[in-house]
């Protein structure tokens, strides 16, 4: 079998809410599609509003009782979860690549990468213990990390694993309950993970899943009883959610979209950069919001724009890149390669035309192949806006400064990459950009574990970043107290 990860489940698989410890199916149920075969993966149930009211209830109940428990033995739950994911990774990589269109190998990586916010959240037990301090003679004052309550997660379609595990591991440690409302694209890989929490021991009502559409993400986003909304997705759905939760009172911090740029000067190590543009831009066929779709050309950079386009070419549809989440996102991207030559732009490689050698199995998937486009602009369609595919645009710039420029009016602010073997040019990008995640000869900069994830400008609405400490300050508040036992023979301030 190729390395694609597209074996059907065994039987016809239902998608349905967890609450209280139990599945609930409900009688309205949507199919979903596999996007490499465009046939049925599974069906899931959207919760009603009667569901959500009581998964609410149930979630509140079991959160008195789950704050009072020791962070150690709730981060002995999570490290037997970890375990299991781990025995069942395999599985958890097929049902990710099954329904979100990446390759298996893509699907891994990500399971991996959200079993290192697991671990990170299982160390505050040894590095998050709070602190105390003698401020004056007979006086302390200490912190202590307390709970919000009842939280939510709206997770995207792209990283059905990776984005909830952002942020389940670290919210329930700190003692919320945690309820998730994974894209309703992909609820297959959720309910896997609510599987293993049941199985690793955690109380019935600590974890939760409410599958649904706008709708459901509305009416839980403004719930009074729910206390934060941490958020992933789209640009316009994140700064609706954030609007709508903060409205509400509620805390939250909703990360969106991005227009990431690629600089490359003459300089650049020519196989690292090569290699590193094309994985950035066509990994998970684009659609992340990590993905580079813009390289900004810093004089003559020629030979690495052919050899990038060489490399790009030889990709192999189901083995090297996968396929997009579905036929709306075809269409789309077929139209934005059509307004781009309209704009002026040269298509130096049109992946309308490299889906001839995908595997026969695989025929009726949502196929599209590396894009390239050179002489694009900020002005146009495929410079500015986030077009969530494998689509690179290539600006041509003169100076680092004017890439730099370029990089400063872009509206999104999630990554900014350089390539380059000069440590002057690289600080001083690191220095000017205004992304929130720079990479030096990286095409992907993601930080790892404890480092945290978040950008800037219209990348991110809210305070902090999703992962790290800021991750535990997001689903946590610290509670100050001070105290004084005995009255004492010297006069300050404080007496």
């Amino acid at each position: 079998m190729k390395e694609t990860g597209i074996i059907p489940p065994p039987d016809p698989f239902q998608a349905s809410n967890l609450s209280n410890g139990t599945w609930h199916r409900s009688t309205a149920s949507t199919i979903i599609h596999s996007p490499y075969t465009n046939t049925p993966l599974c069906s899931v149930s959207y919760a009603g509003e009667s569901l959500i009211e009581e998964t609410i209830a149930s979630a509140s109940n079991a959160f008195k009782e789950w704050r009072l428990v020791p962070i150690k033995e709730r981060c002995a739950i999570l490290l037997r979860f970890r375990e299991l994911l781990l025995r069942d990774i395999e599985r958890l990589s097929r049902s990710a690549s099954l329904e979100s269109g990446k390759v298996l190998a893509e699907a891994r990586a990500e399971i991996l990468k959200g079993i290192e916010v697991l671990e990170f959240a299982t160390s505050l037990q040894n590095t998050d213990y709070g602190g105390s301090l003698e401020v004056s003679r007979g006086v302390t004052c200490e912190y202590r990390r307390e709970p919000l309550g009842v939280v939510l997660g709206i997770t995207p379609f792209n990283f059905p694993a990776m984005v909830p595990m952002w942020m389940i591991p670290i919210a329930i440690a700190v003692g919320n309950a945690f309820i998730l409302k994974p894209s309703e694209k992909v609820p297959y890989t959720a309910c896997i993970l609510g599987e293993l929490l049941v199985e690793a021991g955690l109380p019935s009502g600590v974890f939760s899943i409410l599958h649904g559409d706008k709708e459901v993400v509305e009416k839980l986003a403004s719930h009074p009883n729910i206390s934060a909304v941490g958020f992933v997705g789209s640009t316009s759905a994140a700064r609706a959610v954030y609007k709508k939760a903060t409205q509400a009172d509620k805390r939250a911090l909703c990360l969106g979209g991005a227009k990431n740029h690629i600089i490359v000067v003459p300089d650049a190590p020519h196989d690292l950069t090569v290699d590193g543009i094309v994985a950035s831009y066509t990994g998970c066929a684009g659609q992340r919001c990590m993905a580079a779709s813009v390289l900004v050309s810093v004089g003559d950079t020629s030979k690495i724009i052919d050899d990038v386009i060489l490399k790009s070419k030889r990709l192999r549809l189901g083995e090297d890149m996968g396929c997009l989440i579905d036929t709306q996102a075809i269409t789309r991207l077929r139209e934005a390669l059509d307004t781009a030559s309209q704009q002026g732009a040269e298509i130096l490689l049109d992946g309308r035309q490299g889906v001839k050698d995908v595997p026969t199995s695989y025929k009726n998937g949502n196929w599209l192949g590396p894009s390239i486009l050179d002489n694009t602009s900020q002005n146009m369609e495929c410079g500015c806006t986030e077009l969530f595919g494998p689509v690179l645009s290539i600006i041509h710039v003169n100076t680092l400064d004017e890439a730099l420029e370029l990089e400063h009016t872009c509206p999104y602010g999630n990554a900014t990459s350089v390539f380059t073997t000069s440590g002057d040019v690289a600080r001083h990008v690191a220095h000017n950009a205004s992304s929130g995640m720079i990479g030096v000869n990286i095409g992907v900069p993601v930080p790892r574990e404890p480092f945290s994830f978040g950008g800037t400008k219209g990348s991110k609405f809210g305070h902090g970043d999703i992962t790290g400490t800021d991750g535990v300050d997001f689903w946590s508040t610290k509670k100050k107290i001070t105290t004084k036992w005995s009255k004492q023979a010297d006069k300050n301030w404080m007496s």
